[in-house]
This record gives structure tokens, sequence and C-alpha cells, in this order.
């Protein structure tokens, strides 16, 4: 993409291991990937992700577009639906790789219950692609807020499992077509 500077001290998460990090202001960074509302961005030091609220501190970024690339695929108005849930999950990406999760083949299961409290309580089953990722609870928070910011949606939990395995073969048609596999 293109090489910019921060403007500020901005937190970001080192890649792959998760760790928080601060870039400092006036650092050079190249935006690599704007998927999911969240910026990576490669450095002297390596890869890094910056959240959306931080975005604001990439000079030149322009944030309008960052928020309609952010958007839920199925716009995230109306009532509840599995469909919508799926749809939020689609607007989750891996720092890494220019794919959403459900198509990386990285959403093992979706179950939808009544809460107690009323509303609906969404356990979301996913994996990475490799197991000493780092960035796991990153992607899983991710997920988590975009399927708890639902309506309707009382309760949400992301659990990471290894079973089964994550390989390259789980990536879905239109995934294999983004990244030019076939």
């Amino acid at each position: 993409m293109s090489t910019t500077r921060l403007l500020e001290d901005v937190p970001a998460t080192v890649i792959p291991a998760g760790t928080p990090a601060t870039l400092a202001a006036g650092e050079a960074v190249h935006i690599v990937q704007t998927l999911g509302g969240n910026v990576t961005v490669r450095t002297d030091h390596g890869l890094f992700r910056i959240a959306r609220q931080h975005a604001e501190a990439i000079a030149g970024l322009d944030l309008e577009k960052l928020d309609r690339e952010s958007a839920p695929v199925g716009g995230g108005a109306g009532e509840f639906s599995e469909q919508a849930v799926w749809d939020a999950l689609k607007g989750c990406f891996d720092p890494e790789i220019p794919v959403n999760i459900v198509d990386l083949g990285l959403v093992y299961d979706l179950d939808i219950d009544d809460s107690a409290t009323g509303g609906k309580r969404v356990d979301v089953k996913m994996t990475l692609t490799a197991p000493g990722c780092g960035m796991g609870p990153v992607i899983a928070e991710d997920a988590r807020q975009r399927v708890a910011a639902l309506p309707g949606v009382a309760e949400a939990r992301v659990h990471i499992v290894w079973d089964p395995q994550w390989t390259p073969q789980m990536i879905s048609e239109a995934g294999r077509k983004q990244l030019g596999i076939d």
C-alpha cells in the first residue's frame, strides 16, 4: 500500500507475538492492510496491528474509507439472525492474511441459544492457522466484539479450539480466489 508516518505515539500489537507495544510519533510505517477496520503496518521493527480507535495517528489514512471497509458484510442493522452473526464474523481478519476468518476456514462452530437474561447467547468455536500464534486472543476478541454488537445479543463468547487442526484445505472457494490459489 503506502508509506507514511505516525502523528503521535500509538498503542499497537506485535504480529505474530500478540504482545502490546507502542509505536513512536514520527515513526515511518508502511500500511500492509486495512481490512476489518484495523490497520496492519510494517516498520523497521516488524509487523504491528493498530486498532481502529487509534488509526487517526496514521498520517494520511482515509478514516472514512477504513470505517466503510469495517462495516458488517450484511449491514449490521435489523433483527438478530444466524446470518447476521456470520456476516459479523466475516468482518474479522487475521492481520497477516487478507481473507476474513470465515472464508479462511477458522470458524468451526456457531451455537445460538436464548440467554437467561433475555436476548441471545452466541458461542463461536474457532481456530488459528498456527497453534503458536500470539494473535489468537486479539482475533478472538475482535470476533467477540463484532458478535456482541449485533442487535439482540446478550452474550457472546469465542473459544479457540485446536481440533481439528487447521489446514489450507479449509479455506473456502471465495478465500482461495482472494489468495490466488486453486
